[in-house]
């Protein structure tokens, strides 16, 4: 597998927001959002057996693992690689941006799926059916550029009768959309999401890498 880093931070982002955690940042996207933060994952990785990956995983020592990328699920040997994980005890996390069909992954782990918001330029990409396999405790996240995409969002939502089926997160475009602002939205529409801010950025700042 082609992957770009493995590092150790504080989660960032979803409701594991604050928990340390062992990061496995897959190299290759098939997308090209506006607002993309990790565009050096596009191309740049090293190829490592699924054993090395989890020797480096086991040498960080830590429970909570979220595999993301660049589009994790493009790689065929990530599917094992997830079973292997949860077998091991760790909770696994696998952030995907919503293109790829998501019914193969361990029922065990746990699944962030992004829904590109048209902001994004990519909301044409979207595979939809993935909101039918969706289980409890799995996450959906809306990044928010504009008050259209929160309006875009929400009805998505209804669409889809995704409250209530697992957790929702709108997380605002670090710099572009105020957090403020969109705290007002949700809680001005009484809608019963998370607001989904980037805490390694704030911690780090928006350009650090491997945090």
């Amino acid at each position: 597998m082609k992957v770009s880093e493995i590092f150790t931070s504080i989660q960032g982002e979803s409701t594991y927001a604050g928990i340390p955690c062992t990061f496995i940042r897959m190299s290759g996207c098939n997308l090209r959002c506006t607002y993309c933060d990790t565009t050096y994952a596009y191309d740049e990785g090293r190829e490592l057996s699924e054993g090395e990956i989890l020797d480096e995983v086991r040498k960080a020592g830590f429970r909570t693992i979220e595999i993301t990328g660049g589009e994790p699920l493009l790689q065929g040997g990530v599917f094992p690689l997830i079973k292997r994980l949860v077998d091991q005890g760790h909770r696994v996390l696998i952030e995907t941006n919503g293109s790829q069909d998501i019914s193969g992954i361990d029922e065990r782990a746990i699944v962030v799926l992004d829904i590109k918001t048209p902001g994004s330029g990519m909301s044409e990409a979207m595979r939809l059916s993935n909101l039918s396999c969706l289980k409890p405790g799995d996450e959906v996240k809306f990044v928010i550029t504009s008050r259209e995409d929160y309006e875009w969002s929400k009805d998505v939502i209804t669409a889809y009768s995704l409250l209530g089926k697992c957790e929702i997160l709108f997380s605002p475009v670090f710099d572009i959309v105020n957090p403020v602002h969109l705290a007002r939205w949700i809680l001005d529409d009484r809608l019963e999401v998370r607001l989904n801010l980037q805490l390694h950025k704030y911690l780090y700042g928006p350009h650090c890498r491997g945090v």
